[in-house]
């Protein structure tokens, strides 16, 4: 099965040190991005969306910039692991906050991803107070 990048980016008016917290902790992901999020050992989570268990490594993390996460495969015979990542960057025009999101996974349609990210970064605005 073939993999695709998607690539988003979106503007907030928050710092990345209020930001951060909501891309890299497991209680901040759970506000907004999945329907609960635990955290089983200090870099491995576990995503609950529509009743699934999704398990991802923490595989990098900069502080106040950046947070990869790399899912373990369901069979083992998989070597394109889906991963999630996200990086903030701070315009020096504008002082606002941009969320680059890369999301590799075997879903295609950009579409209905552009309308899924666009949905959950609506939640985090509602958050972050944007």
């Amino acid at each position: 099965m073939s993999k695709h990048k998607f690539v988003a980016e979106f503007e907030l008016r928050a710092s990345p040190k209020v930001l951060f917290p909501y891309i890299s902790s497991a209680s901040g992901m759970q506000q907004w991005f999945a329907e609960k999020v635990t955290l089983k050992d200090s870099s491995t989570f576990d995503f609950h969306w529509d009743g699934e268990s999704h398990i991802a490594k923490l595989s990098q993390l900069r502080l106040n910039k950046s947070a990869k996460f790399d899912f373990i495969p369901s069979s083992s015979d998989e070597r394109d692991h889906n991963y999630l990542e996200f990086k903030m960057e701070v315009s020096e025009l504008t002082g606002s906050t941009y969320l680059k999101i890369v999301d590799y996974s075997a879903n295609t349609d950009d579409e209905e991803l552009s309308e899924l990210w666009e949905d959950l970064i609506f939640k985090l605005k509602e958050i972050v107070g944007n």
